[in-house]
């Protein structure tokens, strides 16, 4: 009886355990906020509660709240009854003055439990300064603005030191839907570059030049500079699509839901310097390439071993820098091992500070005569970009001793050396060499040298082997040249993409359709002309096609199908026919193609 009231008291608490588990209790509030604008602070909990107690808003004015509000729903998935609750509690509040601060966690009870939220950081930025001709205007007309910058992580490095390139849109007044691909990045001539993964765009406020903006990243790279002196980094050009307010055309309150206009607007990343200095001349002997920061261990597999036993060295390079470049420190190996090429296996991440991550490189080698040796350390030197100067770094050094005697004579191959007497024919595999008279065997009459089967059994061969080299060489010439091959496959790759749109089109799937039509077209008119889709851009492609004698009723067409894809796509509401759209890009690359381009 006792035990079955503990497996009773056990199995309560553990379901009291995890309903309490099942409760969340959140807050949440801007991660920045602007002096003098009201902000909310929330506070949700996934189960009904009472007895909510705020933290005491020392940095901010207590404007309003708390606000309640609770909302639920219920979802069937295959038969299965899922059900949700939030209770939601809104504090209004407004920021006194420009700094970070921190919110403290609240406490609230559910079924007489008390649980704690987490603390909120808030960055309160500075308001925006108002220019001298805003006071003269009682109702100012709200500017719209947006611009690109283009920010270096520094501006002053060393070669191979690696630095952070972002590319930065700020804009005010308006809302930026999407950047298309209509863009133009620089070459970063003098640079090693390694492209950052683009997370999600997520827009936060900043405050620049005594203005508020929402900014967001839009294109993060690596570059490892690889000669000194001063090296330009020029403009990169990108291409957005925004929705601006016109306030002109309101008439009524609900027209403010509405006057909007879709633009796409040329925005240019301006051009920026940076001044690389040379490494100091004093280079230890062991440098092996490498700028940043970085940390060595060694591990040996067995320091007692046998003659012809392998034995394993590996080696781990840890740190972050040029990583990917710093070349494979080498060993000097006792005399009378048999050393292999080392395996190197990466494990890279690109981050903000450069290539993370370990180099890890396996040394094999072999002993082929016995005796005690010793492994000399290993050194590895690089330049260490916070200190300023070269760095050697130090494996320890291992004793090995080898037993058994040797079985090698050659230092290369090391192969084994068996007397004659010893040997053994295993299956006709070994015989020795022959060195008195043997009769030839008859050879037939017809295979005879200088016959004409004997020189027909040369010459077929020979003959099939020059045509083949010939059309495969060919082959390989022709698909060495990427833009050869765009160009012929341009137009299947076109109708491959113009089939989809069709079902599309039937679908009456407008977005996808559009979006179809778009790629086709930039895809085709990448290959045909054969510009980089980097580079690809209207203005050029109207330059190349006329330079190559195409009409200018066709430019005007290829334009319109471009300019008109890539508008509906993004625009809110559209007029365009779809079907209409189909038949005028499929009309235009038939028209292309008929042309020698």
């Amino acid at each position: 009886m006792k035990r079955i009231l503990s497996i009773l008291f056990v199995c309560g608490f553990s379901l009291l355990a995890l309903g309490a588990d099942d409760v969340e209790f959140k807050a949440s509030a801007p991660a920045q906020v602007v002096v003098g604008r009201p902000f909310q602070l929330t506070y949700s909990i996934n189960k009904s509660a009472k007895d909510l107690r705020a933290p005491e808003f020392v940095d901010f004015d207590y404007l309003a709240g708390p606000y309640t509000s609770q909302s639920s729903s219920t979802t069937y998935v295959n038969g299965k009854r899922t059900s949700s609750f939030t209770l939601t509690y809104t504090y209004m509040l407004e920021a006194k003055k420009e700094g970070t601060y921190t919110i403290e966690p609240a406490t609230i009870k559910v079924d007489g439990t008390q649980y704690t939220s987490n603390g909120v950081r808030v960055k309160v930025l500075p308001p925006d300064q108002e220019p001298a001709s805003a006071t003269s205007t009682s109702n100012p007309e709200p500017q719209s603005e947006v611009f690109l910058r283009t920010i270096l992580s520094k501006t002053n490095v060393h070669e191979q030191e690696a630095i952070l390139l972002t590319y930065k849109i700020y804009y005010t007044g308006l809302e930026v839907g999407q950047l298309t691909n209509n863009f133009t990045l620089p070459e970063f001539k003098g640079f090693i570059k390694q492209e950052l993964e683009q997370n999600q765009v997520q827009a936060e406020m900043e405050h620049y030049k005594g203005k508020n903006y929402l900014t967001a990243e839009i294109y993060r790279i690596l570059l490892f500079p690889q000669n000194s002196g001063d090296v330009t980094i020029d403009p990169a050009r990108f291409e957005a699509v925004v929705y601006v307010q016109n306030r002109s055309r309101i008439r009524s309150i609900f027209d403010d839901f509405y006057a909007t206009t879709t633009q796409l607007r040329q925005l240019e990343a301006p051009g920026v310097d940076v001044h690389v200095d040379p490494l100091p001349a004093n280079k230890p002997a062991s440098y092996s390439g490498g700028v940043g920061e970085f940390s060595i261990t060694s591990n040996i597999s067995n320091t007692e071993l046998q003659v012809n036993e392998a034995l394993t060295l590996t080696l781990t390079i840890k740190g972050s820098g040029n990583l990917k470049y710093v070349k494979t420190p080498e060993i000097e190996w006792p005399k009378g091992f048999e050393v292999y090429d080392p395996k190197v296996t990466n494990d890279f991440q690109n981050t903000t500070r450069g290539i993370s991550g370990t180099k890890t490189i396996e040394y094999l080698a072999i002993p082929r005569s016995g005796g005690n040796y010793t492994l000399p350390a290993i050194e590895f030197s690089y330049f260490d970009t916070k200190q300023d100067k070269y760095n050697t770094l130090h494996t320890p050094e291992y004793s090995l001793t080898i037993s058994g005697t040797a079985t090698t004579e050659h230092s290369n191959k090391h192969t084994r050396v068996v007397p004659e007497e010893q040997e053994q024919v295993l299956g006709e595999d070994i015989r020795h060499i022959y060195t008195g008279k043997e009769r030839t065997p008859s050879i037939p009459a017809l295979m005879e040298f200088g016959s004409l089967k004997f020189w027909m059994c040369y010459l077929i061969p020979l003959c099939l082997t020059i045509i083949l080299f010939i059309i495969f060489r060919k082959k390989i010439k022709e698909n060495a040249d990427i833009n050869l091959v765009r160009y012929k496959k341009a137009n299947k790759v076109a109708q491959r993409r113009l089939k989809t749109a069709k079902r599309l089109l039937r679908e009456n799937n407008k977005e996808l359709f559009y979006e179809e039509i778009e790629r086709a077209s930039w895809t085709y008119l990448s290959d045909r002309l054969s510009i980089p889709t980097a580079e690809l851009n209207k203005e050029n492609i109207s330059q190349v096609l006329s330079d190559k004698g195409v009409s200018e009723k066709t430019i005007q067409d290829v334009n319109n199908v471009l300019s008109t894809a890539e508008f509906a796509r993004y625009a809110p509401t559209t007029d365009y026919e779809m079907q209409k759209m189909y038949e005028l890009t499929t009309q235009i690359i038939n028209e292309l193609e008929g042309q020698k381009l």
